[in-house]
């Protein structure tokens, strides 16, 4: 879908949240006076068009009341409304931006690679059940692993880079791969049909970022001053993140398993942050810590 039809899909959906309920002239009054009018109304065609593109791209439902005619927002799961979410800011700014380029010499932004690259024909393949075929260049190996086939399941940003989640056909198991990392992509003209067992969401449900491993769940705690704490509770590490106030301190509780991403992540708090629990964990930050330190003697 062109950029223009997505950003008009956008606009529908920021719209009609903005009010709760809205009435097809209501919103007709709005869209003449939005940017993608043209100075033309919006027409029950154009209008079942964008609905329609809106609940196959985003899973998001209009729904019509039928005792007032007024169109809403059906509700929908975290993960719907977090998509939403991002999808509606990520549009936004890129709005504003268009329109700020004057000082774009004074407006700095995170550079995201991998969505210039490979993204959209993803997407495309991802919706369309497509396998596709690349050349992966990890960063453990010297050398580049050619013609590696995967049938995408699902994609996850993370710290600025795109993953693809899906399962690997010669290994025969699921794999992630970085956007960034990969060459040569081409989309199979072949489809597959997705495992009806598997739930990204439980996936990584037990994960700090991208690493998912197999081992136990464990419960982890953390010492964190009341600054730190402030950031926490703006940004949570883990949606099962819980505090427990004291008066100088505060203690961060998860359910998660322990990978590397997530010790980095521990690490580079420094000395805001304190690992209580399990023991296995603060014993690998004081050997991490301590090695670092020797870096320095």
């Amino acid at each position: 879908m062109a950029r223009e039809s997505i950003n008009r899909c956008v606009w529908l959906v920021d719209t009609i949240r903005r009010y709760g309920r809205i009435t097809r002239r209501e919103l007709d009054e709005c869209w003449q006076r939005s940017p993608y009018s043209q100075g033309r109304p919006l027409s029950r065609r154009t209008f079942c068009n964008h609905r329609d593109a809106v609940e196959e791209l985003f899973s998001i439902r209009i729904e019509c009341d039928r005792n007032s005619y007024e169109y809403y927002i059906a509700d929908s799961d975290a993960h719907n409304e977090s998509m939403t979410n991002w999808l509606l800011n990520s549009v936004t700014l890129n709005d504003v931006l268009s329109g700020s380029r004057d000082i774009s010499d004074r407006i700095f932004v995170e550079d995201v690679p991998s969505a210039r690259d490979h993204l959209g024909l993803v997407i495309t393949a991802l919706k369309e059940h497509h396998p596709i075929r690349f050349t992966y260049r990890p960063y453990t190996r010297s050398q580049p692993t050619s013609g590696v086939v995967l049938e995408p399941y699902f994609l996850k940003l993370f710290k600025q880079r795109w993953y693809v989640i899906g399962h690997h056909r010669l290994e025969r198991r699921i794999k992630t791969y970085a956007l960034d990392r990969m060459t040569d992509v081409i989309a199979l003209p072949e489809t597959f049909k997705d495992d009806p067992a598997f739930d990204p969401e439980e996936y990584f449900r037990h994960s700090y970022g991208i690493v998912v491993s197999q081992g136990e769940v464990r419960r982890v705690v953390l010492k964190v001053d009341p600054r730190q704490a402030k950031y926490f509770n703006a940004l949570p590490l883990h949606p099962s993140q819980h505090e427990t106030l004291h008066d100088d301190y505060s203690l961060f509780t998860y359910s998660l398993r322990i990978t590397d991403d997530f010790v980095q992540e521990l690490l580079s708090y420094g000395p805001r942050l304190t690992v209580l629990e399990p023991p296995e964990l603060r014993a690998r930050m004081c050997t991490e810590l301590s090695t670092a330190l020797r870096a320095y003697e």
